[in-house]
């Protein structure tokens, strides 16, 4: 899967969409506007925030505004939709850092002083590892400023604070549509998308290495985060020709190649909340391993038996070989329901979302 967004930066003040001007009797009515919190999006950028984007696009009366801290400081617009914050406090070297630290104070008051709500999707339950101080001060301020949550599964479990919107992550099928599927693989386990800590793919590989079976393969393919998980997944590599490695950023048309080459796609997350891969997996209709929770297993449900397979955590050899013999012995009959996922309802629900914040922060 592609990575989220990159800090935005400042673009030149052509480049801006004209400003919005006050209402004005007898003219049309102005759209309701959001802005977003990632940059135009790029080949790199995460699929989800662009299927979102254009999604608003489609509902009418409304007009989406992507991030630049001119926007945020100075464009007209109703509602601020932040996905990962950490992002806007973070920089390439402490000046640039710096910098953006005290654009977001200062965006922060902005949205204070015009009542403009700040709305958040909750990817992730916790804070990033590894942040600063300061970093943590902000998205702590961010998040004590925020007006309304959207949840992306009816699992999650947030406070009662602040008000709470549930509107689930959509499918990816549309998207991947243009890109040809290759020929599934029999044997063929799969883990793609960016290698991360957390996603637990040296897990993955020692459950591998218990399996004896010649005629299994493991395919790992995305950028490690660190130089260390690469050279662990290369010494595994080496130490077992039915590992192959592509570490490197997966372009969609080479992500759809490789899911759909794999007979089981394997997600041993070591927590899992959210997950594009297991949804952009059942969008090519393969089947997934995840660990057993009550997200995964909600999922289980709805998308229809034979799709999602789940495991109690620790991975092992065992469970790889049998959910294979499970999936073999009772094929899915019918391709995965992801009716609930659309992307037009999701646009319109998000902006209902926007407009109850919007509402709510102004009484």
């Amino acid at each position: 899967m592609s990575t989220a967004p990159a800090a935005p930066t400042v673009p030149d003040l052509a480049q801006e969409p004209a400003a919005m001007t006050a209402d004005v009797p007898g003219a049309a009515p102005r759209p309701f506007t959001v802005l977003q919190s990632f940059p135009e999006p790029r080949e790199t950028t995460n699929p989800y925030v662009v299927m979102l984007r254009d999604a608003l696009d489609a509902v009418p009366g409304t007009r989406v505004l992507t991030f630049s801290w001119r926007r945020a400081l100075t464009a007209h617009y109703d509602a601020f939709h932040a996905h990962w914050p950490e992002i806007l406090v973070d920089g390439n070297g402490p000046l640039k850092k710096a910098v953006r630290q005290g654009l977001f104070v200062l965006f922060l008051l902005r949205l204070r002083a015009t009542r403009t709500p700040l709305v958040r999707t909750v990817h992730n339950l916790e804070l990033p590892e590894g942040i600063s101080r300061r970093e943590r001060v902000l998205l702590r301020w961010a998040e004590r400023a925020t007006a309304a949550r959207i949840r992306i599964n009816e699992s999650t479990e947030l406070d009662a604070g602040t008000p709470v919107e549930t509107i689930v992550h959509g499918h990816y099928r549309d998207w991947y549509a243009p890109h040809p599927r290759r020929e599934r693989r029999p044997g063929r386990l799969a883990f793609v998308g960016q290698v991360r800590r957390y996603k637990g793919v040296d897990v993955l590989v020692d459950a591998f290495g218990e399996t004896t079976d010649a005629g299994l393969g493991l395919r790992i393919a995305g950028r490690p985060t660190s130089e260390e998980l690469a050279a662990r997944l290369r010494e595994a590599a080496a130490a077992d020709p039915r590992i192959s490695l592509s570490l490197g950023f997966v372009p969609d048309a080479d992500l759809v190649g490789e899911v759909s080459e794999a007979e089981l796609v394997v997600l041993p997350y070591r927590e899992m909340h959210n997950s594009g891969g297991a949804l952009a997996a059942l969008s090519l209709d393969t089947p997934v391993l995840v660990p057993d929770n009550a997200v995964n297993r909600r999922l289980a449900e709805e998308v229809g038996e034979g799709w999602v397979h789940t495991y109690t955590p620790p991975l092992t050899g065992a469970d790889l070989t049998g959910t294979l013999a499970r999936l073999r012995a009772a094929p899915p009959a019918a391709a995965p329901d992801l009716s609930r996922r659309e992307w037009a309802e999701a646009g319109r629900a998000h902006v209902a979302a926007y407009r109850r914040a919007r509402a709510a922060l102004r009484r």
